[in-house]
């Protein structure tokens, strides 16, 4: 079915095209009535299944890993699926964690619901703890709550697949991750390899602290992730340091090139950058040094450019020090667009479920929290919905996601969830905090819930489909036409984060969650929730 939608419409066309879409397969039809009722249904199953979706949030919380190390969580969120009838496709586009499920019920709209799974170096935290307590000091910690998403999907896709196996209503659901999101290091690969070409929509969930979704181009930049190496010669430091020709002095000087560069960036650019090699020792002249930038803007062009400076500053470095320099690319992720008909549609969703009820503990442990990192939040959880995002008319820098690479394959929205505390830094051991405690298990829930009557809408109405694809070919696209930043010969880093997992999963496996002993992880942690400062 998907290439109906790829077509761009007009006028009549779009009019002949609506009726080839609403038969292109067999679907019962249904009136506006009966959808609404098995949407009810559907948010019925999704609270019934509280406890299943709580255990998951636990349980990938409790793992704890870092980008391309996602290797207990893969297994355990993919032996989920195939127990429920999923399809999985491991290790796609090279990467040994990534995965692909999928569960069909004959031709009709196929649906991907996709999330990141993926933390943060050093945030291990104790969950309900309002206080800085590592579970495994220095060790990673869901600090971003990516701990959260997919147990989301899995959540809201087996309650319409079970109304979709008792209806026969026809359609595919594909659930996928979001692997080493934190180094925007897969999403780009998955739409080169066309794991997207035949996906009708994209429904991405991420954790928030509302329950909301946007259309339009969002605040935040898109960027590419570089790394630099340099190659020199070794040579004794204090013996013959002039025989030796340092790759750290290249580095060195390609970072004090950039940082004047800085000075004639745009407001709206940024760029970071680390050390991963600096030598290795003192008394040995450097023959190897490395250093890896994020360059971001707005627009595609904009980092492009960027790209195109730093490798000019880079090959100056070599030249004023003899050295060799090679560049790699260890990811890329697109300025993000939402799509309008599914940002509408889902937000109608979300005004029928409302904010989660928050217990007093809850808001307690939300409040502490701010007080405890000096947030200028101070109330607790948000109560009361946001409206609907609508497109920014001044563009804002910031964050960048790797979901922006999917939005501009099909149409896709991003949904967030309220399973976090307003105020916080983020990607930091106070953002881990909520994560495997009430609020992040109704968060989920209240998502999950938002998502499955989404769901039921595109499945039932094909009418909408149509209208989303029209937004997306002579609107979103009109203009910009996505090209990717990564050539077929770029391969995913899937070897980066292995020392630090090698170094930190043996002492976290002890704290793994077990389920079938403990009722909740706070519980298998001895957390009294929630737990204060005295």
């Amino acid at each position: 079915m998907k290439h109906y939608f790829k077509k761009s419409t007009s006028g009549l066309l779009l009019i002949l095209f609506i009726g080839i879409v609403n038969f292109g397969f067999s679907q019962k039809k249904y009136s506006d009535k009966q959808v609404e009722k098995l949407k009810v249904e559907a948010a019925q199953i999704v609270q019934a299944n509280y406890k299943r979706a709580q255990v998951m949030v636990d349980k990938v919380f409790s793992f704890s890993e870092l980008g391309f190390q996602e290797i207990e969580s893969s297994r355990y969120l993919t032996g989920l699926l195939k127990e429920n009838g999923f399809e999985i496709e491991n290790s796609i586009s090279g990467i040994p964690t990534a995965w692909f499920a999928r569960w069909s019920n004959g031709e009709g709209p196929v649906i991907a619901l996709g999330s990141d799974v993926d933390c943060i170096p050093k945030a291990s935290q104790y969950p309900g703890v309002a206080y800085h307590k590592p579970i495994v000091d220095g060790a990673p910690g869901h600090g971003e709550g990516h701990n959260s998403g997919i147990p989301l999907n899995i959540t809201s896709a087996l309650a319409v697949k079970q109304l979709m196996e008792r209806e026969n209503i026809k359609g595919t659901l594909v659930i996928w991750p979001g692997i080493a999101e934190e180094l925007v290091a897969a999403k780009a690969w998955y739409v080169r390899d066309g794991l997207f070409d035949n996906i009708d929509m994209c429904i991405f969930t991420h954790v928030g602290d509302n329950l909301e979704v946007s259309w339009g181009p969002t605040k935040g930049t898109g960027l590419i992730s570089v790394e630099y190496s340099f190659e020199g010669e070794a040579a004794h430091s204090a013996g013959s340091p002039w025989r030796g020709r340092s790759a750290l002095d290249a580095a060195e000087l390609m970072n004090i090139g950039w940082n004047y560069k800085r000075e004639h960036l745009h407001p709206l650019k940024r760029s970071h950058s680390i050390f991963t090699d600096a030598g290795d020792q003192p008394n040995v002249v450097p023959s190897k040094a490395s250093i890896w930038y994020y360059f971001r803007d707005i627009t595609y062009e904009g980092i492009m450019e960027m790209y195109k400076e730093a490798n000019n500053i880079a090959e100056g470095a070599a030249l004023m020090t003899g050295t060799k320099v090679t560049s790699k690319v260890l990811g890329t992720a697109w300025p993000r667009h939402y799509n309008k008909v599914i940002a509408e549609s889902m937000y109608s969703n979300i005004q029928k479920i409302g904010m989660p009820t928050w217990s007093e503990a809850d808001q307690t442990l939300a409040k502490a929290v701010q007080k405890e990192v000096n947030s200028d939040k101070l109330e607790g959880l948000n109560t009361v919905l946001d409206p609907l995002g609508l497109p920014v008319e001044e563009p804002v820098s910031g964050g960048s996601d790797d979901i922006g690479d999917v939005s501009w394959k099909v149409p896709t929205v991003t949904l967030r969830f309220p399973s976090n505390i307003p105020g916080l830094q983020g990607h930091h051991w106070s953002n881990a905090i909520a994560m495997a405690t009430p609020i992040a298990h109704k968060g989920v829930v209240a998502g999950a819930q938002a998502e499955a009557m989404t769901i039921l809408d595109f499945l039932l109405k094909p009418v909408l489909l149509t209208k989303a694809w029209d937004y997306f070919n002579n609107e979103q696209s009109k203009e910009t036409k996505y090209q990717p930043m990564i050539t077929e010969a770029d391969m995913p880093p899937s070897y980066l984060n292995q020392d630090k997992m090698e170094k930190y999963r043996p002492q976290l496996e002890q704290f793994y969650f077990d389920e079938d002993k403990y009722d909740t992880y706070l519980e298998q942690l001895g957390v009294s929730y929630p737990t204060l400062k005295e």
